[in-house]
């Protein structure tokens, strides 16, 4: 006897995006290669942070696209990027006279002080702010890319002239801190993870795969900890949850949820959201856990299209419904 197909859950990332089904449907096309109907579901939380969606088949920079009326670089036309700290300092200013509510909640111990918001993910962006300076230097001869880690940085670049790339990189962070930010302590966290619980099938209507990309793969990661659904494949890529910063801010400590019979993380060593791309070490049981490096072709080697076409990808998806025809 044939069990059921599985019905696959995508959960988008940071920034805003097309309309749901539309969204969904591009999905299909780039891992499945066909519209999947009702066997893939889009966990659709780009409501939450926003009034409206992207005009169709608009690429959000984030994803991809090309930067919107970027920043100018200005004095930064050097390449030297803000503190962290004042960056950190300023995007949650903007943050919270944008969200209008005195009632910010947050994880950490202290509240929801600004001290303990601003210093929660400074971490991260140190290291987001050094890794393109060092791509930034090793275009213009100025450093040595494997220098100080064993060579574990990448001798490729962005593929933008560095006034772009700055300003791209910029529009990065600034969009990735945005949502993270919101979903950590602005609040949000709790409605965007219900949009992903929302789009889970009942555990009666038969085996569950789920995709989720950049802080999309947060939000499925913490709903699965939470349910311990049975799941025969989680797929994260473009992931930041091997970052010790953003492993601080999670409900429960890492661990592969209970249910999870196999954990496939994809990501390119110049993702800059990404950054830790090793999820073995952190999360046990690690024999459950394969992390895969890919080349994403996108602009910033963050596109969701390009994860979802890579082999790593498709081969364990296509196994799996292969295993449960």
């Amino acid at each position: 006897m044939h069990r059921r197909r599985p019905t696959v859950v995508y959960v988008h990332g940071n920034g805003n995006k097309v309309r749901s089904g539309l969204l969904k449907s591009q999905w299909d096309q780039a891992l499945f290669g066909r519209d999947m109907a009702d066997v893939s579901r889009m966990a659709y939380w780009a409501a939450v942070q926003y009034e409206h969606p992207l005009p169709d088949f608009h690429l959000d920079a984030l994803d991809g696209g090309p930067v919107i009326e970027a920043e100018s670089v200005g004095s930064g036309a050097s390449g030297m990027f803000d503190a962290p700290e004042d960056f950190v300092a300023r995007t949650v200013g903007e943050a919270w006279r944008e969200s209008g509510d005195a009632g910010l909640e947050g994880r950490t111990p202290e509240g929801p002080g600004e001290v303990a918001v601003e210093g929660a993910l400074v971490g991260w962006l140190r290291e987001m702010t050094y890794l393109a300076e060092t791509l930034g230097e090793a275009e213009t001869g100025g450093a040595d890319p494997g220098a100080g880690d064993g060579g574990a940085l990448p001798l490729e670049v962005l593929p933008l002239p560095r006034p772009l790339r700055t300003a791209a990189f910029r529009e990065l962070v600034r969009r990735t801190f945005k949502d993270v930010h919101a979903y950590f302590f602005g609040g949000r966290g709790p409605a965007i993870r219900q949009v992903v619980e929302e789009a889970l099938p009942p555990p009666a209507d038969g085996p569950l795969v789920v995709v989720g990309h950049s802080l999309g793969s947060v939000a499925a990661y913490e709903v699965l900890r939470e349910q311990e659904r049975d799941v025969e494949l989680l797929v994260t890529v473009g992931s930041p949850l091997a970052i010790t910063e953003v492993q601080d801010q999670l409900a429960r400590p890492p661990a592969v949820p209970d249910g999870v019979r196999a954990w496939r993380n994809v990501s390119d060593l110049r993702d800059l959201v990404a950054l830790g791309h090793t999820l073995r070490p952190e999360y046990a049981p690690s024999e459950l856990i394969t992390d895969a490096l890919v080349t994403n072709s996108s602009e910033n080697h963050h596109g969701i299209s390009q994860y979802l076409a890579q082999a790593a990808v498709r081969e364990p998806v296509d196994r799996t419904f292969g295993q449960l025809a």
